[in-house]
């Protein structure tokens, strides 16, 4: 999937959640490239294909299924991981957003 940093990214798994008392559409993408080191891609640069996944990924999926959800969460994780699971030497990254006329507002969680 192409996003402005050109990592390859890739849909893993879509998830609706109500745990939080209301629902919360989850994607969450496996992006190896993600990580702190040097030579890796940074939560900075990251946030952005975060960003613009939400606007369009989750954006069409969220108005073709007819879902009315109180947050969109993008994820992107360095390798696959079950869902709540702890993995301390995996990176992940997580933004939250709200959508507004079909937009993608950061709620910054």
């Amino acid at each position: 999937m192409p996003v402005p940093s050109g990592q390859p990214v890739h849909l893993d798994d879509v998830l609706l959640d109500n745990n939080p008392g209301e629902l919360w559409v989850r994607f969450r993408f496996i992006a190896p490239k993600i990580g702190g080191t040097v030579g890796r891609i940074t939560y900075d640069v990251a946030s952005k294909d975060m960003e613009h996944l939400c606007q369009i990924l989750a954006v069409p999926y969220v108005a073709k299924h007819e879902l009315q959800p109180a947050r969109v969460v993008i994820s992107l994780s360095d390798r696959p991981l079950e869902f709540g699971d702890v993995a301390p030497d995996a990176t992940q990254f997580f933004e939250a957003y709200r959508l507004e006329q079909s937009r993608c507002i950061w709620e910054g969680l």
